[in-house]
Order: structure tokens, then C-alpha cells, then sequence
């Protein structure tokens, strides 16, 4: 047997150094244009032979004739076409190992592809005739609505949803996009012909790029020119102007008979990524409660106990975006838990961030965005967001360098700037 000698750490309470990480590289994409003018954006950086193919519409809520429609008519968009329905579609793309997914989100619509490369050209014509003929059958479209208000029902019963749903309704205002919420009523309004209408508006052209990662082949463009640049109509639909009008009331709460918990969310509208404190706020945010080892975590759960998780969110949609406190506590120890998230907020605002906490958070968030673009699809996911947010092209290292320039005068400046308790609203659940 042969004996190896091993190097034993003499202390090991001593953390090994900090090294600073410098590659740091967005792949930049090659830009096709289909024939019929949708932009086609390829990351080919793949390894092995499989690809993700995503089209992006923006068909969101604020291109909307009637409320949960956008949400409606992309997810039953599967539901069948004018020679498949649901099941034969869904049989045939996982014949060839393939998956399709529909989503939709406040502002946007998506289809994503994923498959072997050698199958693509398998599964372009199901998908082609998926959206040059959509279907929508009237009892795939009542089965979704009912599903769609089986499973509300059960969320409202939960205090952390109607908690949110609150908060963002008091920020926007009941009729915004970003504020509107769902309900029993807005499902039964919904017709298969909303659907249709609505696909057919804003499924078009001038409302889609295309994002296509991993390891495409030479004629993969090509194909995919075939199908999609033929079939996708020529066309754009303008997003509809909406006014928002906060809540009249600061503060609402919500007791519920028998509750052991109470939801807390404290919010407020504040700003897209395009706003010139965006990036700053973003590292500001992960401070206060970004991250499992934020202040926010350390207060609430460590030192108190009085949560499992608390959290602070920066959500930028593309048309806007909001700052939201959130956590789930005991009834009797809520105005407690509530006063401790606003003392953070304070201690942000009166007190310089230690040195060696920003100095931690930055590593954090750089080890973040370096896992953000490892491989072909995460690199996509950034680069997608590059383009429905219309940022310019430099937007990753910039964001790299605002974190690593940050001081913590800066931090103390933005929290009295943001985190002013006045200006929040708050909501408690329980």
C-alpha cells in the first residue's frame, strides 16, 4: 500500500482568502432576421448536441381586451390545432424526446422548445401548425377556467397569497396590470372567442423575437426560417395606456378567526431596471434581505425567532417595478416582527454598512452573476432579458461594475433616499 502525506489545516476557524473573480463574459449573440422581420438572437456555446428554443411575445396583460385572457390564451394554445388535438400534439413532440412549454407572465408570452438538435426539424412543424391555426377547443378553454378557479380558491385561502394580492392591488391600483388581481368573475367572462382574438392580435410579428441556445447545426437557422419565418404573421399591437391609482389607505388589515399566522408585506412602487439607481438598489436590497445571510434573516429569525423566512424583493417588470418586504409570523408577534423590519430599514438609513458586510454581498452577488451565465441557456436567459427590457448592450458589466465600485456611503444615501417607513404600504394578513 502506498502512503500519501496529507496536509492538514492547523486552524480551521480561519476562512481561506477571498479572491476576486474577473472572468466575467455575456456571450454575445449572432442576430438573424426571419423573413417575415421577427429577430432571431442564436448563443451557440453548447457542448452537446441538444437546443432550447424560446419565442418571446409581448402579449402581456397590458395588451389585453379583457382581463386573464393573455394568461388564458397562452396556455391553451397547446390545447390543439386544425389537424391535432392537445394529446396527439403533446404524443408527437415527446416521440422525439422533445418537451414544449407555454408561459406568461405580467408583460410577456413565451414558447419554449427544448430538444435534441438531430429532432428539431421534427418538432418545427408541430409547433408551426400549432401557430398558424390554433384551435382553442371551447371544452379545453372551460376545462382551464375551472381548473384556473378550483385552484384560486384554495390560494385564497392562504394568508401569504391574499397578502400579496393586496399589496400589489394598493401600490397600482385595482384596474393596472401590475395591480389588477384575478377572480372567480374574470374567469367566467372569458370565451374561446376572447382567446383567439387576443392570439391573433398580439401573436404576431412585430411582438416576437426568437431566442435559440446550445448547439444548433449549420441548417438550423435555416429551418428554423422555414417554419417560424413563414408562419408567424406580419403585424404588431401596440400595449394599452393605464393609470395608476393607489390605494387611498397606507395600512390594511385582514383578521382571520382562528389564524395561528399573519402575513406581513410592506411594499411600494419604485423602478425598472432602466432607472439610474437600479443597480444600486439591487445591492442595497440583497443587504437588507436578499439573501439567507441578509439583515433581515439575521433579525427576524436569528436573533428573535420569529420566522422561518423573511425576505426583500426588487421586482422590475418591463413597464415598471416595486420594493416589497414579506415574512409569515405567530398572530400575537406581529406588530413586533413589523416594528423590527422598519428598525433594519432605520439602521440602513442612520448608520455606514460595515465594510466587510458590503465587501461580503459583493462576492455574493459576483459569484451569482458568474453562475448566471455558465452554459448556453443561463447565458440566454440573461441575454433575453437584455432584449425585452430594451437595455443596451452593456447592461451585465455595468450592473458587474456598479456592484464592485458600491461604497457604503452610497448604500446609506439610497436607504434614506428609498426605505422612508411613510412611503410603504403595509398589509397584514391573519
Amino acid at each position: 500500500m502506498t502512503h500519501r502525506k496529507i496536509e492538514r489545516i492547523k486552524d480551521r476557524s480561519i476562512a481561506p482568502p477571498l479572491r476576486e473573480i474577473r472572468n466575467y463574459e455575456l456571450p454575445t449573440p449572432n442576430k438573424y432576421v426571419l423573413d417575415n422581420g421577427v429577430s432571431l438572437y442564436e448563443i451557440n456555446t453548447g457542448t452537446q448536441p441538444i437546443l432550447k428554443l424560446e419565442l418571446i411575445f409581448f402579449s402581456g396583460r397590458w395588451f389585453e381586451d379583457k382581463k386573464l385572457v393573455s394568461r388564458t390564451a397562452t396556455s391553451v394554445l397547446r390545447e390543439g390545432s386544425k389537424h391535432m388535438n392537445g394529446a396527439e400534439i403533446a404524443e408527437r413532440i415527446d416521440f422525439y424526446g422533445g418537451s414544449i412549454h407555454f408561459t406568461s407572465n405580467l408583460d410577456t408570452s413565451h414558447i419554449s422548445v427544448f430538444c435534441l438538435t438531430k429532432h428539431l426539424s421534427n418538432i418545427l412543424p408541430i409547433l408551426s401548425e400549432v401557430l398558424a391555426a390554433p384551435s382553442y377547443p371551447a371544452d379545453e378553454v372551460k376545462a382551464f377556467l375551472n381548473r384556473s378557479k378550483e385552484r384560486l380558491k384554495v390560494d385564497l385561502e392562504k394568508n401569504d397569497t391574499v397578502a400579496y394580492r393586496q399589496v400589489t392591488e394598493m401600490i397600482y391600483g385595482k384596474a393596472h396590470p401590475y395591480g389588477y388581481n384575478s377572480s372567480i368573475e374574470m374567469y367566467d367572462a372569458i370565451q374561446r372567442e376572447d382567446c383567439l382574438k387576443h392570439f391573433e392580435t398580439n401573436f404576431v410579428a412585430g411582438n416576437c423575437f426568437i431566442m435559440l441556445s446550445g448547439r444548433p447545426s449549420i441548417d438550423t437557422i435555416q429551418l428554423i426560417n422555414q417554419h417560424l419565418g413563414q408562419v408567424i404573421p406580419r403585424g404588431s399591437a401596440t400595449r394599452k395606456t393605464f393609470i395608476q391609482l393607489p390605494y387611498p389607505s397606507p395600512k390594511w388589515q385582514f383578521p382571520k378567526v382562528g389564524s395561528f399566522q399573519t402575513a406581513i408585506r410592506i411594499g411600494k412602487r419604485l423602478f425598472n431596471r432602466h432607472h439610474p439607481d437600479y443597480q444600486a438598489f439591487y445591492v442595497l436590497n440583497t443587504i437588507l434581505g436578499g439573501y439567507f445571510g441578509s439583515r433581515l434573516m439575521q433579525n427576524l429569525r436569528e436573533e428573535h425567532g420569529y420566522t422561518y423566512n423573511v425576505y426583500a424583493a426588487l421586482d422590475p417588470m418591463i413597464w415598471d417595478g416595486y420594493f416589497m418586504v414579506g415574512t409569515e409570523v405567530k398572530t400575537e408577534i406581529a406588530e413586533e416582527a413589523l416594528q423590527e423590519i422598519y428598525k433594519e430599514f432605520e439602521r440602513l438609513r442612520e448608520e455606514e454598512t460595515p465594510q466587510e458586510e458590503l465587501d461580503m454581498v459583493k462576492n455574493y452577488l459576483l459569484g451569482s452573476l458568474l453562475t448566471a451565465v455558465d452554459g448556453p441557456f443561463n447565458a440566454a436567459e440573461v441575454r433575453k432579458m437584455i432584449l425585452m427590457n430594451e437595455l443596451p448592450d452593456n447592461y451585465y458589466s455595468s450592473l458587474i461594475q456598479t456592484i464592485k465600485q458600491i461604497t457604503t456611503n452610497d448604500i446609506q444615501t439610497l436607504a434614506q433616499r428609498y426605505l422612508q417607513p411613510d412611503s410603504f404600504y403595509e398589509v397584514m394578513v391573519g
